[in-house]
């Protein structure tokens, strides 16, 4: 058996970052907190914990927060439906690592926290990532579950088709008219500025790809890591860049932003991946995803 107080230990020490603020969390010492993940790491035969400034956990360490964080969510299933087996057992609620691309959380993710944390006590924390990236994240152990634009399986995973969401090329009306006035082309495109969330995102050079669109040339990019601001940009007329349909369906019923070229949308799969040895602790989360995800997402990823 392991040993659950080295465990809460390792966690808490990948979470916060340091032994001293661990410690702080669990109440008691920094040598204790120390002492008990020198043990484990005695036990497991190897490092779990990387030493700096913030400590990160190691690959096995990671893996043992997230079964850490998986028996948490058990025991908290457990405490709230069979209170009378546990009537001694107080235990803070339990928090869920997700990785969400920032296009989600600012759409329909959104539903699918309010509808869970309205069900439950679980806490959230959530990583902001690269819809192609956030698989990584998961397949780290960073965290439990995520949404994702890999389709292809994720080793010891299970992954639901969620379904797609659809992007436009947008911006204002000026800027059309300045950058666009003979059309868009390669050439042009080549010339006017570009929006970019950040070194990550990919969507605009994959829908000038899919159109026939690119250009040899690279256009100059404003680099913009803010949904709020990066919409904004381009209304104000910086730049033009690829939105989510759902995200600015007013701008583009009042005329704030207008399509590049009106039809020619770029359509994004997303997918709902966890562990499979955490189905059962995430089955109420997952059923709240897949809710909103219908409500919201187009349909056609498989």
């Amino acid at each position: 058996m392991l040993d659950y107080a080295a465990l809460e230990a390792l966690a808490a020490v990948v979470r916060e970052g340091s032994f001293e603020r661990a410690a702080r969390r669990l109440h008691v010492t920094s040598s204790a907190v120390s002492q008990r993940i020198k043990q484990l790491e005695e036990r497991v035969g190897q490092v779990l914990v990387q030493r700096g400034t913030p400590c990160t956990g190691t690959d096995a360490g990671r893996r043992l927060c997230l079964h850490v964080e998986q028996v948490a969510l058990l025991e908290n299933q457990l405490r709230r439906t069979n209170p009378d087996l546990l009537p001694d057992a107080p235990a803070p609620a339990p928090t869920l690592k997700l990785a969400v691309n920032a296009d989600s959380l600012s759409t329909w993710f959104m539903e699918a926290m309010a509808a869970f944390t309205a069900g439950g006590n679980e806490l959230l924390d959530l990583r902001i990532d690269d819809q192609e990236h956030t698989g990584e994240r998961l397949r780290e152990g960073e965290v439990i579950a995520a949404v994702t634009a890999t389709g292809t399986a994720i080793a010891g995973c299970n992954t639901w088709p969620l379904g797609t969401m659809r992007y436009v090329a947008a911006t204002s009306p000026d800027f059309a008219a300045r950058h666009f006035a003979d059309g868009v082309t390669p050439a042009a495109l080549a010339r006017a500025p570009i929006m970019i969330y950040d070194r990550k995102d990919r969507l605009q050079d994959l829908w000038m790809q899919a159109h026939g669109l690119a250009s040899r040339t690279q256009a100059p990019r404003h680099f913009l890591p803010s949904n709020f601001g990066y919409v904004r940009a381009c209304e104000i007329g910086m730049g033009w860049g690829m939105h989510p349909t759902v995200l600015i369906d007013r701008q583009l019923q009042d005329g704030t932003l207008v399509e590049l070229l009106p039809g020619r949308t770029l359509d994004v799969p997303l997918y709902w991946a966890h562990p499979r040895s955490a189905q059962q602790a995430l089955d109420r989360l997952t059923q709240c995803v897949m809710g909103a995800a219908r409500r919201w997402l187009e349909p056609g990823a498989t």
